[in-house]
């Protein structure tokens, strides 16, 4: 999926959705984009409506990434938080499914080809409308999940979830594809 180039043909542009998360999350996902052709044009970025720094480090890489690609085109979008950190399960049911309904309509307007995540609980709802959007047969998505890199022996709340979901699971420690069959181990990426 990351490396669709043919010998002497241009692939067309694939319109990237990426899900960033506060702190660590939002720097691993943009290491992992610096290594992305300018094929993958527009990216739509979503973040919690709470994250104050993910929006300072979108911009900044994406103005060192227009240095390079002058016609780099990218959105920036927030969602309600599906889940605080401490907060209950039972809460967390009823936030989760408000960010969901509020993710619907702005997954349906982007319409993107590819959704890159790694792990802030952001991506759940997202993920889970761009599935509702495939099964109702109005744009499928290839759902890519990256697991942090400081997830060594067991998976994230999130990636527990996408892990039966996502078309492409990335791990990047041995011990997380032993655990996880279905996964695909990369070493370290980010």
């Amino acid at each position: 999926v990351l490396a669709r180039r043919r010998r002497g043909r241009r692939t067309p542009p694939l319109s990237l959705l990426v899900v960033a998360g506060s702190g660590g999350h939002t720097t691993e996902i943009l290491r992992l984009l610096s290594c992305l052709s300018e094929s993958y044009s527009p990216r739509h970025y979503v973040f919690a409506d709470s994250d104050k720094m993910s929006e300072a480090k979108i911009h900044s890489f994406e103005q060192k990434r227009a240095e390079t690609f002058p016609s780099s085109q990218f959105t920036l979008d927030r969602i309600p938080r599906s889940r605080e950190v401490r907060q209950s399960w039972t809460s967390s049911v009823i936030t989760t499914l408000y960010s969901i309904l509020y993710s619907l309509p702005l997954t349906y307007k982007l319409k993107p080809d590819l959704i890159l995540c790694n792990g802030p609980g952001t991506c759940v709802p997202v993920c889970v409308s761009a599935l509702l959007l495939g099964l109702l047969g109005i744009k499928r998505a290839i759902i890519v999940y990256v697991e942090s890199i400081c997830r060594v022996e067991t998976l994230s709340l999130s990636g527990k979830i996408l892990y039966y979901f996502s078309d492409y699971f990335i791990v990047q420690w041995p011990d997380l594809k032993e655990k996880y069959p279905k996964s695909i181990y990369l070493g370290r990426i980010v």
